[in-house]
């Protein structure tokens, strides 16, 4: 577990972009599983996170179209709230940071970490908006 002081500003750079930071496994499944599109952001402390992929939501939300809800569960840290949304991403193996939209609580759209790193944030939010036009 990190400790608090060391993630709150990495918690904070969603948080203040609108997103509901998520706890409790219960949390997790009611936020997914409710009527509409979900982005659930899989927060890390890891450089990816903070170079792409924290960046990359944040810009994609700049699309005409987007989700009708934004969480975030962080790595590391909400340990049951971070495999609660793992265990609905499946098959896709758990990786941090990541992101999944899911519609009316079906996963349609997967980023997993190893499309976040060495990519810059623009190619990410791309990504993310073709799939808000797709889906939302």
């Amino acid at each position: 577990m990190y400790p608090a002081e060391l993630v709150k500003p990495m918690r904070q750079d969603l948080a203040s972009a609108g997103f509901e930071e998520l706890y409790t496994a219960e949390a997790v499944e009611k936020a997914i599983n409710q009527e509409g599109i979900t982005l659930v952001v899989v927060n890390s402390v890891c450089g990816c996170a903070a170079a792409n992929a924290r960046p990359a939501a944040k810009m994609s939300l700049k699309n005409s179209k987007k989700p009708d809800h934004l969480v975030t569960v962080f790595a590391g840290v909400d340990t049951e709230a971070v495999n609660a949304a793992r265990g609905l991403m499946v098959p896709f193996p758990p990786s941090s940071p990541s992101m999944a939209l899911f519609k009316n609580g079906e996963l349609v759209h997967m980023i997993e970490r190893h499309h976040i790193e060495g990519r810059p944030a623009e190619m990410i939010a791309e990504n993310l908006m073709e799939a808000y036009n797709e889906f939302c």
